[in-house]
Order: structure tokens, then C-alpha cells, then sequence
């Protein structure tokens, strides 16, 4: 049975909400999987030997990785390349199919320019739109860039752009890095 493990930052839940249903996906699939925050990571530490797979996830935030997942990669660089291993990010701006791809995300790019870290795979996941749970300050700036970028500017949308159909192919996907 192949064991992944999916570590993952989310700042507002929708990136763990995404990791959990990989795990989801993946036991369904016949392989065991367990998800561990970064910050639980650093804290408790990964026993890398339980895992023939791993598989990394972030969320682009105004445009950036939250410094959190660079320094971890930095410091696990040796492990994460020991391994079977895939990267994923997750942003809004992959609603628009031509940044949905690896080659059309300019924020994946961004992540392997700033990452010492080569991931074996990666996948680029829609993210979702949560006006009403952001506090005032995002809720306003994000509006902003969505005005610019003509996605959804109404504050009291909850737009969810995840395929999740794909979500679970990239779970069975992780399955087979082995």
C-alpha cells in the first residue's frame, strides 16, 4: 500500500480543506494517506520514513507564498527530493483556464524561481472567492485586484472555483509517483 503524505500551509482553511480531500481520494484509492499543517511539521517533526510519497501545498496570497513555505522547503530540501514528491498551489487567478496550467500559472513560476527545492510534479489548483470570511482590509484589496483581473467584485459572494473532480484525479495521480 503506498503511504503519501500531504503536508500543506492554508491560511483561510481552503487549502487544508483541499489536502483533506486528497486524503479522501487516496484511501478511497487503496493507498493511506495523512495531511500535517508546516507549522505542525516544525514543531513535531516528520518521521519521512513512513512515506513513499510527498506531496506539498500552498496557497498564493496577494501574489506571494507566505515566507513559511519557502523556509520549509529550504530546510527540507533533502527530504522532500528523497521521495516521490509533488508540489501544488492554489490561487484564485486559476479560475481563467490559460493560468491554470503549470506553464500559464506565473505564480508556479514564481514558486521554482524562489524555491531551492525541484519538485518532481506539479499541479495548480483553482482556489475559491470567500468575501464574507475575509476580514475588511483583504475583503477591500482583494476587490480591487478582482476589479482589475473582471472577476467577482460583490462582497457577499462565495465563489468556490475548485474542481474538485480534478482534485481527486490528482489524488489517484499521487498514487502513482511511486
Amino acid at each position: 500500500m503506498t503511504s503519501v503524505l500531504i503536508l500543506y500551509m492554508s491560511r483561510g482553511g481552503h487549502t487544508a480543506r483541499i489536502a483533506r480531500r486528497l486524503c479522501e481520494h487516496i484511501d478511497d484509492a487503496g493507498g493511506r494517506a495523512e495531511m500535517m499543517d508546516l507549522v505542525e511539521a516544525e514543531h513535531e517533526g516528520v518521521d519521512w520514513s513512513r512515506y513513499d510519497v510527498v506531496a506539498l501545498g500552498a496557497p498564493v496570497l496577494y501574489g506571494k507564498y507566505d515566507k513559511s513555505v519557502i523556509e520549509f522547503v529550504t530546510r527540507h530540501r533533502t527530504q522532500l527530493e528523497a521521495k516521490p514528491n509533488s508540489f501544488f498551489n492554489v490561487s484564485v487567478v486559476a479560475r481563467v483556464p490559460e493560468k491554470s496550467t503549470v506553464a500559464g500559472n506565473r505564480y508556479m513560476q514564481k514558486f521554482l524561481q524562489l524555491s531551492p527545492w525541484r519538485p518532481r510534479d506539479l499541479k495548480v489548483i483553482a482556489g475559491k472567492v470567500d468575501y464574507p470570511a475575509w476580514p475588511w482590509l483583504d475583503r477591500f484589496m482583494i476587490r480591487l485586484i478582482m476589479r482589475m483581473t473582471n472577476g467577482p467584485t460583490d462582497t457577499t459572494a462565495v465563489i468556490d472555483y475548485t474542481n474538485w473532480d480534478d482534485v481527486r484525479a490528482y489524488g489517484t495521480h499521487l498514487l502513482t509517483l511511486r
